[in-house]
């Protein structure tokens, strides 16, 4: 006969298990999975500008070709705005992809021409993320 202490046990498992699928199947992939369009574990120069450009056109809501500091939501602060842009006060697409490469280059710690998920994980690496997502 089973004992009740077994049938608790093998409960239990099953209700673990379910609960692991689930969350699998729930989780995000992480920023090098949603960029690293090669597979091989990390974020190259090209698969950033061409998440970047995504996002750009995404964000452009209303298809003029640039993104003034509304449409940014934050991805750049004011300086940095005036800083990247032909002073207009606005991005056009070339500029913000100048403005990944540099962020690209800041969190490319180890100068080897990628980011892994470490060098996303840093001040940098989040700065780039919020021009990429």
């Amino acid at each position: 006969m089973i004992s009740r202490r077994k049938i608790l046990a093998c409960a239990a498992i099953g209700v673990i298990g379910s609960a692991n699928q689930a969350f699998a199947k729930s989780s995000k992939p992480s920023p090098v999975e949603r960029f690293d369009t090669d597979h091989d574990g990390t974020v190259d120069l090209a698969e950033a500008k061409k998440a970047a450009t995504e996002t750009f056109n995404k964000l452009d809501g209303d298809k003029d070709g640039t993104l003034d500091l509304k449409e940014l939501g934050g991805r750049v602060s004011r300086k940095e705005l005036a800083a990247a842009d032909d002073h207009d006060k606005t991005l056009d697409k070339n500029e913000y992809l100048a403005l990944v490469e540099q962020r690209f280059k800041a969190a490319d710690a180890d100068g080897d021409g990628t980011v892994n998920a470490a060098e996303l994980g840093t001040p940098a690496g989040r700065a780039l993320l919020r021009l990429l997502s």
